[in-house]
């Protein structure tokens, strides 16, 4: 039986703003546990207060990626169970994904020797070892649930349904871009709390680059051998930043 895609819903007027969802994201990915006040290389979800409010920035997942859509190598993929995925040992570096992200989420390791692309995977090791993203885990007051992307998409619904007055009659990401796996409720406008507003609303942004990509078939052929070459350069740049960075330590080490 065919795995459902998995979804993060986040319900803004019940976060507190503790940041432990920040932290344990952090601690999952092996990254230094300090707080920070947005989207970077070293923290893939942050926590902003706006319009007393707290609001939850991370990976959208969407469920037609630009990101992968714009990535010459294949170094980005839209995982089966809905995570979008990176594979750093395919990035030539070029930086696509950041430009094309509507909601500029991938952030570039700019102060590393051997620089690469991060952002949030919603913990997707530890979704195949059957456990649940660690922002999730963690909330205490269930700000952030995780599971069926339909189902919780569903719970939202129902929570309008039940709150008129509470919530704004809108999910944010179940159609924005053509929909993404993290979705928001709000009691005020999305755009108040500065949500982005795709000026491709509801068109995943794929779509709407097809065209303009099959307008250019001789540079993609020629871009073919070029990003041959560029990924050989940049993996060979990886290997001697490396090596230096190696050799470095076992001198301090022999001191």
């Amino acid at each position: 039986m065919e795995s459902k895609r998995k979804g993060i819903l986040i319900d803004v007027t019940r976060c507190i703003g503790c940041g432990q969802c920040a932290s344990a994201c952090q601690t999952s990915h092996g990254l230094i546990d300090n707080p920070q006040p947005k989207l970077s290389a070293t923290a893939f979800t942050v926590i902003q207060p706006v319009k007393d409010r707290n609001v939850r920035r991370m990976c959208m997942h969407c469920e037609d990626p630009a990101c992968v859509s714009a990535c010459p190598v294949g170094a980005l993929k839209k995982s089966a169970i809905g995570a979008v995925i990176y594979d750093a040992s395919l990035c030539i570096g070029c930086r696509y994904c950041m430009i094309a992200c509507p909601f500029g989420v991938p952030k570039y390791e700019w102060t590393k020797l051997a620089p690469y692309v991060k952002k949030c995977d919603m913990c997707y090791a530890r979704q195949l070892s059957g456990q649940q993203p660690a922002c999730t885990e963690v909330c205490p007051v269930q700000a952030a649930e995780f599971g069926d992307r339909e189902e919780l998409l569903e719970v939202a619904r129902q929570r309008i349904r039940e709150n008129p007055d509470k919530y704004v009659r809108r999910v944010y990401g179940s159609e924005e871009v053509g929909g993404t796996s993290v979705m928001f409720l709000s009691d005020v406008p999305f755009e108040e709390l500065g949500f982005v507003a795709p000026a491709q609303g509801k068109n995943p942004v794929p779509v709407l680059t097809a065209a303009a990509l099959g307008d250019v078939p001789t540079v993609v052929l020629v871009g073919g051998s070029m990003l041959s070459a560029l990924y050989w350069v940049h993996q060979r740049k990886l290997a001697v930043a490396l090596a230096e960075e190696a050799e470095k330590q076992d001198m301090k080490g022999g001191k």
